[in-house]
């Protein structure tokens, strides 16, 4: 019998790094953001659909997406950004179940979904359980700052544009908490996915 596990925080709340513990230790981990770039290479059903929408004008010299000119494009332009989303997320949904359900038939016994936006996008059926990688806003900023060379109004207006860590909590049915030391975030990951029988 396979769990999935939803694995979702914020920008630098530290889901990367249990990413890579949970890849360490030879876990599935299909990546939201992994899919997402491929599912619009050249030569994917949305790549097609992007092109027909947008044209030729957010494409780079060798036919691949420039993903800023469609980034200036849908950043001013609510209906652009739906349409977008409307192509990708379920060419990207359809790539990640895919993978679940080959893991699944692989009888692996722990799936991780890392789903950046699990909650925002209403994806919680997707898996059994929701883990959330939680740090203070104080924390969480210290840490973009650092991570992205950017000012305090950037990395406030980065943070701010997401649902804030504190409501995810009520969410999730585990939550991490990375304001500590890697070895601290370990112990929890693995007293959790233990108490889950996931391990």
């Amino acid at each position: 019998m396979s769990i999935v596990v939803g694995l979702t925080g914020g920008i630098a709340s530290g889901k990367s790094t249990v990413s890579s513990i949970l890849i360490e230790k030879g876990i599935t981990v299909i990546d939201a953001d992994i899919e997402a770039r491929i599912a619009v290479e050249k030569g994917e059903e949305a790549y097609y659909e992007i092109v027909r929408h947008f044209g030729d004008a957010v494409l780079f010299a060798d036919g691949s997406i420039d993903r800023g000119k469609l980034g200036a494009i849908i950043f001013h332009d609510k209906e652009k950004r739906l349409l977008l989303n409307n192509i990708v997320h379920p060419a990207v949904r359809k790539r990640m179940i895919m993978k679940k359900e080959k893991a699944i038939a692989n009888g692996e016994k722990l799936i991780i979904m890392d789903i950046p936006l699990l909650f925002e996008s209403k994806l919680t059926s997707l898996v059994d359980k929701t883990l959330l990688v939680y740090v203070d806003e104080a924390v969480q900023l210290e840490r973009l700052m650092d991570r992205n060379q950017l000012s305090i109004e950037d990395a406030v207006a980065r943070i701010h544009s997401q649902m804030p860590l504190k409501e995810k909590i009520q969410l999730a049915d585990a939550v991490i908490n990375n304001n500590g030391t890697m070895g601290e975030t370990k112990k929890q990951l693995l007293d959790i996915l233990n108490e889950w029988h996931a391990m």
